[in-house]
């Protein structure tokens, strides 16, 4: 089986897609067919082949293998509310058909989440809930910025209860002026249990950029 990773954040807006991007380009540069997978996305723009998610276009173009666009993403919807207080069920079985069918093509599989941890679904069930059917390994990301150190601990602790590994997690510098950097990096450290594999300062247009040297794959927990 391939290398199968699930990328959450604490929330919404802290760098999922730059983190997945960063992971499919350093198992990219070990020589690995890496893809990436978005199989719920929120809001998309229109285009002449349809609906199209700016996270999801960011996968595809980061992956190393050619896929369609509705390989890499399956399920779009215009937005939170409508995917969550939906009266059409959500079908798991699509977007677990989706991953199988990446994974039968590459040696790395990243799986960006949507939201949370707790991102509510159809029916109010959580997304965590189709991540742990699949016993996908999770990488945190962890948005540095005011009130991080609680949301990356209720986070963990949620992932750990779930009976999951964590087997990694990435600090993002999403708020440059942020002040105690370091001292809050060292806190995460001591209170998340799985190793820092990586760590982003604040850059500009990062999704345009090589991101490989900010990653170590080789601190990746694998159990």
């Amino acid at each position: 089986m391939p290398n199968r990773f699930f990328v959450t954040g604490t929330c919404t807006e802290v760098g999922k897609t730059v983190i997945s991007r960063a992971l499919l380009q350093s198992f990219i540069k070990q020589g690995k067919r890496a893809v990436g997978y978005k199989p719920i996305a929120i809001a998309s723009h229109t285009t002449d082949e349809g609906a199209r998610n700016h996270d999801a276009m960011i996968l595809q173009s980061s992956s190393s293998i050619r896929v369609s666009y509705d390989e890499v993403n399956p399920v779009i919807v215009e937005d939170h509310v409508a995917l969550t207080y939906s009266d059409s069920p959500m079908d798991y079985a699509r977007i677990s058909r989706g991953l199988s069918h990446l994974q039968s093509q590459a040696d790395a599989v990243i799986v960006e989440g949507t939201g949370g941890w707790r991102f509510l679904l159809n029916g109010m069930r959580p997304i965590s809930d189709w991540v742990i059917e699949e016993k996908l390994p999770v990488i945190l990301v962890v948005g540095i910025q005011l009130g991080c150190i609680n949301h990356a601990i209720l986070t963990a602790e949620a992932i750990a209860n779930d009976g999951l590994n964590i087997a990694g997690w990435v600090a993002n510098r999403i708020n440059p002026g942020l002040a105690y950097y370091s001292e809050t990096i060292e806190a995460l450290k001591q209170n998340i249990p799985a190793p820092l594999i990586g760590e982003l300062p604040y850059i500009s247009r990062p999704e345009e950029r090589d991101l490989t040297g900010f990653i170590d794959l080789s601190r990746i927990k694998n159990s």
